[in-house]
């Protein structure tokens, strides 16, 4: 079908008190795992690809980004792109013609004032060309390899008044908010704010994405969707399916050598990851 935009799924499970998950993917299989996930519980989804992922690809956006919108074309669910963790504006202006409707353009590791200047005009420049603009106000630590943020260190979390003020100021569509979920985490022990989500979610008219969502327990998610997250971003619970099965399979198979059997267990880890969290985030879509 064709191609869903983001803004479309996150305001309709906004609307829903649902949340649309979005999976940040790498490789083929994970956007085939994606995909395939959606179809088996009939359930939108968005497909996510990182400036991390761009880097690890030759810096090449292009070819990932094809492959994700012919899978998105030849899906049986409504699946949108989405361009993640965006600091390059180079990268940010190749978006519209690579068939992505949405940016999330970070600015978050500056200070306020900076990160409001930048995100300003990112959004402006995106709004020009159609686009959905995603941004992060606070820290959700954990990104390019830096250890997992204490959710209590000052500045991490994402204070009402000033996530409002940032909102107005900087006109984006929506805002990660940093309540107690850190990127990279592979266990899922993550505790969240609660009470901190429920003040921003009165304090905002915006959607709120939940970043660092591998790490959150499916009770903490659910409460999350719940207290008014309408996006949950997933990487890494990806991984560590598609690792550990590979890893198993290769144990039991020494002298495995064709990339197809593996890869194909690793698929499959993804696959179930995918639907299981679907249908913890999406459970009240309608």
């Amino acid at each position: 079908m064709p191609l869903a935009t983001t803004g479309d799924l996150v305001g309709r499970a906004a609307a829903a008190r649902s949340a649309v998950a979005a999976f940040n993917v790498i490789t083929l299989e994970h956007i085939e795992a994606v995909v395939a996930g959606a179809e088996s519980v009939h359930t939108p989804v968005v497909l996510q690809v990182s400036e991390n992922a761009v880097k690890y690809r030759y810096g090449r956006l292009l070819p990932l980004a094809r492959a994700a919108v012919a899978a998105a074309e030849g899906a049986a669910v409504p699946v949108a792109l989405h361009l993640d963790h965006v600091q390059n504006d180079s990268l940010l202006r190749q978006a519209p013609d690579a068939g992505f409707s949405s940016v999330m353009y970070d600015a978050s590791r500056l200070p306020y004032a900076e990160n409001l200047a930048a995100t300003r005009a990112a959004a402006d420049w995106a709004h020009a060309q159609g686009l959905w603009i995603e941004a992060e106000l606070g820290e959700v630590g954990g990104k390019n390899g830096a250890p997992p943020l204490d959710a209590h260190t000052p500045g991490a979390r994402t204070e009402p008044a000033e996530a409002r003020s940032f909102v107005a100021d900087s006109g984006v569509d929506a805002l990660a908010v940093a309540v107690g979920s850190s990127h990279a985490m592979t266990t899922r022990t993550a505790a969240l704010d609660h009470d901190l989500l429920k003040k921003l979610s009165g304090a905002l008219d915006v959607p709120l994405v939940l970043h660092g969502s591998s790490g959150v327990p499916d009770g903490e998610l659910a409460a999350a969707v719940a207290g008014g997250i309408s996006k949950v971003n997933v990487g890494t619970a990806l991984n560590i399916a598609m690792t550990g099965a590979i890893r198993e399979y290769l144990a039991a198979r020494p002298e495995a050598v064709d990339s197809r059997g593996y890869l194909t267990v690793g698929r499959e880890a993804m696959v179930r990851t995918v639907t299981t969290i679907i249908q913890v985030v999406a459970r009240t879509a309608t």
